[in-house]
């Protein structure tokens, strides 16, 4: 089956920088999309970048500006650079991918890996 693997979390302090990987392994047909979300205590679930395959990449608001988020075809990853890091980014982050398996679009979710801005 399709997997997605996040890596990259950690503790970093107020205004740093992180960079998050996905990697996916399967046989994957095709995509429709490759993205980041995250979802702190007590809050929903949020977009925070959204790579459609031939198209743009997407943004949430509140990261617009600090985070980029890009695929590496040869390598089926996808990564996420954060900078400008605050408390406010602290939350569990999950990779996702609408793609296309064993003939059905599948909507697949990784682990998470967490994230902490802290001083």
């Amino acid at each position: 089956q399709v997997q997605l693997v996040e890596s990259g979390g950690g503790l970093v302090q107020p205004g740093g920088s992180l960079r998050l990987s996905c990697a996916a392994s399967g046989s994957i047909s095709s995509w429709r999309t490759m993205g980041w979300y995250r979802q702190a205590p007590g809050k929903e679930r949020e977009l925070v970048a959204l790579i459609i395959n031939g198209g743009t990449t997407n943004y949430g608001d509140s990261v617009k500006g600090r985070f980029t988020s890009s695929r590496d075809n040869a390598k089926n990853m996808v990564s996420l650079q954060m900078n400008s890091l605050s408390a406010e980014d602290t939350a569990v982050y999950y990779c996702n991918a609408v793609v296309l398996y064993s003939g059905l679009w599948r909507t697949v979710w990784g682990q998470g890996t967490q994230v902490t801005v802290s001083s």
